[in-house]
């Protein structure tokens, strides 16, 4: 499955690219390398982080149903139990 990003975030992430290329590298990289290289993040090491999101989410999810009986359990059969501490106080 290819990760892709929506046009305008793109462009920010190429902008972004091209900034820090140039503050840190004491280089000027254009649109095109910046898009190139966003390309390859994208392809490359974007799945890792893609894949590491799911699992984390996949086990969050997995142990809030396992929450679910605790917190959502009724006892069957309570009727005559209540009716008769019910009955008890009178």
């Amino acid at each position: 499955m290819a990760i892709d990003i929506p046009k305008d975030a793109r462009a920010e992430a190429i902008a972004s690219i091209q900034r820090y290329v140039e503050e840190n590298m004491e280089e000027r990289i254009g649109n095109i390398a910046a898009g190139g290289l966003l390309g390859f993040f994208l392809e490359e090491i974007a799945p890792l982080v893609y894949n590491q999101a799911v699992a984390d989410v996949q086990e969050r999810l997995q142990m809030r149903i396992g929450e679910l009986d605790i917190e959502h359990h009724e006892d069957a059969f309570t009727y005559w139990r209540r009716r008769d501490k019910a009955g008890k106080g009178r």
